[in-house]
């Protein structure tokens, strides 16, 4: 079973290409964002991991679902399953140009492979705990390839 991830370029170039086909009025196959927000959601995500947004303290509770989750993920090579609740500050409810949306995620994607190359990424995560390289890049994949197929991209 092949694990997806972001390091490799195989895979990295995939999900360009997949936002590259992805329209600005394409329906959404679930949940309540349009394709410019979900790229802006991505976005932030992805921003996570490059110390650019930060997510605030969360209770026990809520670690040990996420190190769940994560650990799911990796042992079942599974994906994120829909409507799953994320923080505050990632969730985008409000109107987004697309064409910028787009821009800037393709912008920070490179960011994030250059932070992966230089062994810069985060050794920790508030949802999913302790973080090495290769769980950043195959759960930023996931997290991507949730959102590409909510689009049928």
């Amino acid at each position: 079973m092949v694990k997806k991830s972001l390091h490799t370029p195989l895979y990295f170039e995939e999900i360009i290409h997949r936002i590259s086909l992805l329209a600005e009025n394409a329906p959404q196959r679930w949940g309540k964002m349009n394709a410019s927000q979900m790229l802006k959601h991505c976005d932030l995500v992805l921003k996570v991991a490059l110390g650019k947004v930060e997510l605030p303290e969360i209770n026990m509770l809520f670690k040990t679902i996420g190190m769940a989750t994560k650990i799911e993920m990796q042992i079942f090579n599974n994906g994120i399953p829909r409507n799953m609740p994320t923080f505050q500050k990632l969730i985008v409810n409000f109107e987004c140009d697309f064409d910028e949306s787009k821009t800037n995620l393709l912008n920070t994607l490179k960011g994030f492979r250059t932070a992966s190359e230089n062994k810069d990424l985060p050794d920790r995560h508030r949802l999913f705990g302790k973080m090495t390289e290769e769980d950043w890049g195959f759960l930023e994949y996931k997290h991507l390839d949730h959102h590409l197929k909510q689009f049928n991209v």
